[in-house]
């Protein structure tokens, strides 16, 4: 008798801490819920917007679409195949320039040269840059003859899509950059290479020699150019192996290696012993002269 009024007694004593639990337990919930509900606003789905195709007032023509802009080109629209965007003709590698030739242009090409392929060729176009001479392949030369004689078409396609270990740089550089560059890698080729009959009337041309000597310069100063002992080929047997159809090259001095470069021709040094210096002339851009004497 004496358990079972104290089991009785205990129960009545549970009751109280139960429901004060499954008060706070409510509690909570009711809390809970209403934060959650708080949180489902509707004012992204009730925003003002324009539905596609539809009129509205807050236009004066009426029209949710607006206007394109001017020259607005789709990706899958313009004329991908022309000789602007690949520098073929009839799948041949075009000679032409389709952009003007300016100052503006040529300023242009040497700003971006000098930001995107001095770091392989050099800012002279020898194929000797920083990071050739920190043990990286050896880029084009582009005073070598095949390269003077390679058309401007050449240069654009390979800067788009790429030659031997240099990758392209369509995403870096635009068609009309990459033009651009073109006509200054030819620039720099007639530096090295003018002839009289290069430059204007009344405009003459100086051997590098020549002007080395004048300005004091250290012997050897405008010797054929180098590579140095930090550039490699990677390959078994330590040559450049040439580019298929063009023979074999053996590799300069200094040289363990060389790879194909930039403008799809192997490193090799320039003879200097004859080829001219020119300057740019301000009054025919794209064309280089000496001082007038």
């Amino acid at each position: 008798m004496q358990r079972f009024e104290m089991r009785e007694a205990r129960s009545e004593m549970r009751a109280p801490r139960f429901e004060k639990a499954m008060r706070a337990a409510v509690l909570v919930t009711a809390t809970a819920s209403m934060l959650i509900l708080a949180g489902c606003r509707q004012d992204m789905q009730d925003e003002p917007k324009f539905f596609p195709q539809r009129g509205t007032t807050f236009y004066a023509d009426g029209r949710s679409v607006r206007p394109q802009v001017a020259n607005t080109v789709a990706r899958s629209q313009g004329d991908q195949d022309s000789y602007f965007y690949t520098g073929l003709v009839n799948g041949k590698e075009g000679d032409g320039l389709p952009i003007d030739l300016t100052a503006d242009t040529m300023a242009r090409g040497q700003e971006r040269f000098n930001i995107y392929c001095t770091p392989c060729h050099s800012r002279v176009g020898n194929g000797d840059g920083m990071i050739v001479q920190r043990g990286y392949r050896p880029a084009g030369d582009f005073h070598t003859e095949r390269l003077r004689n390679a058309p401007l078409g050449h240069f654009f396609a390979v800067i788009t899509n790429g030659y031997g270990a240099m990758p392209d740089y369509a995403a870096q550089i635009t068609p009309q950059d990459r033009w651009a560059i073109a006509a200054y890698i030819r620039a720099l080729q007639l530096s090295q290479n003018a002839k009289q009959s290069d430059v204007p009337a009344g405009q003459h041309v100086e051997d590098l020699h020549q002007i080395a000597n004048e300005q004091g310069m250290p012997p050897g100063f405008a010797n054929p150019w180098g590579m140095p002992a930090t550039a490699i080929y990677g390959t078994p047997n330590g040559q450049d192996n040439g580019i298929p159809g063009l023979g074999t090259t053996t590799a300069p001095a200094g040289a363990q290696s060389h790879g194909s470069n930039a403008a799809g021709q192997p490193s090799a040094s320039r003879d200097s012993s004859g080829p001219p210096l020119a300057t740019p002339d301000a009054k025919a851009p794209g064309k280089l002269a000496g001082p007038q004497h």
